[in-house]
């Protein structure tokens, strides 16, 4: 009885709605005369102030899917803002429109790391009004939003570390490395085709040459998208790897909570 009593309350926990209490909140600001809005999200079933992570998605920017995919990564660890780079006015709805609006930011890099600071100071501004222990600050990002995560970086943020999951490595200015203060992870699929040996090889040379607390991992077999649920068929050679991305993520969080913990 007892054990048929423990089954029945297991499969009711597990039926349950997944974060039923999580909260996402739009925030609105203006960068340069540019319209944005972001969005917050975090788990309010808890009171425990937690690290704030401003993440910027892959290039499709702010979508139900990738903030689905912020939910999950928050849970009760993290508060989360989810940044807009592009603008308001700008949300593509498919490959040829993401592609135009990266093309546009990679043009001018500035602009980008404007916009992914000015989304961070947002993220700042909620200690008070979100649980943030407001101490601690990293960056995530997914192949486009990884570029800007580490150009964040490169910008010489006040965060403690950033992680890019299958990211553009390139930057337009190899100095600026010497403005990063963060620790650096990279998550790499060793079968990636979008970044070259010699961008990879560029990037850690980079690293090496600014003296950056940096790490690399690649994940053999995997490709780029690896960490994005639904990527299979966006583009050739972007698809989702379960396993690899339960890897990396549990990377992720180790790597967190070192850099929180000092």
């Amino acid at each position: 009885m007892l054990r048929s009593l423990l089954a029945v309350a297991t499969a009711c926990l597990f039926a349950a709605p997944l974060h039923a209490a999580m909260v996402s909140r739009t925030i609105d600001y203006d960068v340069g005369g540019k319209k944005m809005q972001s969005v917050l999200v975090y788990d309010d079933a808890a009171n425990t102030p937690r690290p704030g992570i401003v993440m910027t998605p892959d290039w499709l920017g702010i979508t139900p899917d990738n903030l689905d995919l912020a939910r999950q990564i928050a849970g009760k660890d993290y508060v989360i803002l989810v940044a807009d780079v592009y603008g308001l006015d700008a949300r593509p709805k498919d490959a040829k429109e993401a592609g135009a609006a990266t093309e546009a930011m990679y043009k001018d890099r500035s602009v980008l790391r404007a916009r992914i600071g000015a989304a961070l100071a947002q993220l700042k501004a909620q200690a008070g009004k979100a649980p943030l222990d407001g101490r601690h600050w990293g960056a995530i990002g997914f192949c486009f939003g990884g570029a800007t995560t580490l150009d964040l970086a490169r910008s010489g943020a006040d965060v403690q570390g950033v992680v890019s999951f299958h990211g553009n490595l390139s930057t337009d200015d190899p100095a600026l490395a010497k403005n990063i203060k963060a620790k650096v992870l990279v998550l790499h699929g060793a079968d990636d085709k979008f970044e070259s040996p010699e961008q990879i090889a560029g990037f850690q040379q980079e690293m090496r040459d600014a003296e950056v607390d940096w790490q690399f991992i690649a994940f053999g077999g995997a490709v780029h998208c690896f960490a994005i649920p639904g990527a299979h068929g966006q583009i050739p050679g972007c698809s989702y790897d379960e396993r690899t991305a339960k890897r990396a993520f549990r990377q992720m969080h180790a790597f967190f909570d070192e850099v929180f913990a000092g």
